[in-house]
């Protein structure tokens, strides 16, 4: 085994990784600039948690700059301390609706304070070498249709054509989100009981709830252009070869009593948010345009395999769907636990992105309200070496390692069927 993990990892480094086109490179600081959605530190998550699954070996760090109330204007005030000091090297930017004041002044003066305050960001910005990326800000409840002609979404379609004119990189999250928003509007209108309806907000229809938090993550996540696919395998079980492989390595495929077996080392990992997770798919479509931890096995014999990773099965596949592919990113046999090991390990990443937020969240709020305290020197060298020491264990926790694959074939029925 030993041997066959030392090819694998030869062969995986002479690979090409197929995803220079997402945004956050080796050595980055993104800084999250925004409001109170910002603020409530949901999609920050997201993208932090998919870059450390993705891309293990890309040390990238994170900072969280929301500030409830605050608008694009009003952030200049601050833009030094909270930007432009703290080592940044890209900057996305999430203002519109304090800007509107909720959309009681909406009007030409306020407009023009708005695009005041994203030329002036992206021009000093751009003067410390910083990446700008200026995104339109997070939908509210307002039906779909009308929000698309609405003052805010006119104002802000402004700011992104400002932002490109001046060299900035743009998201539209407004629109983004707006698709997985009009799949649960239509969802909802054929649900009587109003009790069951999916929301993206909280009561207020401005802040987001888990759900919303997770469709702006998704919306930031392909605007900084997160690739689709993880990996790809695909092997021959007939002549044990590898026919293709795409950010992944093959190594020790061997032929068993009806199956095959095999070692899959792969650069990246899918990004799993835990057991329910997979519910939100249905509005989200993250398995199909983000999480491509993909398989392919021609040449078996016809019948149902029970396909196992580490020991764990994963659930039950014909020959003929192994043949067309898999997505297995998230397949698990048993809906209680996760699927394969990079399942457990993203599930495990999660919780310490979650830990590292919420100890983040604790010293910015003392520095807010209790920096006088006598301790205020030792609780900030002891916060900053925690956070130091929380990503490392997520980094490490995210690196993927050879996985033993084995495919068996099974009496119908015997195994259950994959799910997730």
């Amino acid at each position: 085994m030993h041997l066959r993990h030392l090819l694998s990892a030869l062969l995986l480094a002479a690979l090409p990784l197929r995803a220079a086109e997402f945004a956050l490179r080796d050595g980055d600081t993104l800084t999250f600039l925004g409001d109170s959605i910002t603020a409530a530190r949901g999609y920050t998550k997201i993208v932090e948690h998919y870059t450390l699954m993705r891309f293990p070996e890309r040390r990238v760090r994170f900072i969280n700059a929301g500030q409830g109330g605050d608008t694009a204007f009003g952030s200049l005030q601050r833009l030094e301390r909270d930007v432009l000091s703290k080592g940044t090297t890209v900057l996305t930017v999430a203002f519109g609706i304090n800007d509107i004041g909720w959309g009681t002044k909406a009007d030409d003066e306020h407009r023009q304070k708005y695009l005041d305050g994203i030329r002036e960001i992206v021009t000093r910005s751009q003067k410390r070498g910083i990446r700008v990326f200026i995104c339109s800000p997070a939908i509210t409840a307002e039906s779909p249709d009308t929000a698309e002609i609405g003052y805010l979404q006119k104002m802000t379609a402004d700011g992104l054509a400002l932002a490109r004119s001046l060299g900035a990189d743009t998201i539209d999250l407004t629109r983004g989100m707006r698709e997985i928003q009009r799949r649960v509007v239509a969802a909802n209108k054929g649900e009587k009981d109003s009790k069951n309806h999916t929301h993206l907000h909280v009561s207020d229809g401005v802040h987001l709830n888990d759900l919303g938090q997770l469709a702006m993550g998704y919306a930031m996540l392909r605007g900084l252009g997160a690739p689709a696919d993880v990996s790809f395998a695909s092997i021959d079980a007939a002549s044990g070869r590898t026919l293709s492989s795409t950010n992944c390595s093959i190594t020790g495929i061997q032929s068993l009593p009806h199956g095959v077996q095999f070692v899959r080392r792969d650069r990246g990992l899918p990004l799993n948010l835990g057991i329910f997770s997979a519910l939100n798919h249905r509005w989200i479509p993250i398995p199909d345009t983000l999480n491509g931890y993909r398989l392919q096995v021609t040449g078996l014999e016809p019948g149902d395999y029970e396909l196992r990773v580490e020991g764990r099965l994963l659930g039950k596949y014909s020959a003929e769907r192994l043949a067309r592919g898999e997505n297995i990113a998230s397949a698990t046999s048993n809906g209680w636990e996760p699927g394969g090991p990079w399942d457990a390990q993203s599930d495990a990443v999660k919780e310490i992105v979650d830990a590292r937020d919420k100890a983040w969240g604790g010293e910015h709020f003392r520095q807010q309200f209790n920096a006088n305290n006598p301790a205020a020197a030792k609780i900030q060298h002891q916060a900053k070496a925690a956070d130091e020491a929380l990503l490392t264990l997520a980094r490490t926790m995210a690196k993927p390692y050879p996985y033993h694959f084995e495919l068996r074939r099974v009496p119908s029925s015997s195994a259950p069927s994959a799910t997730k």
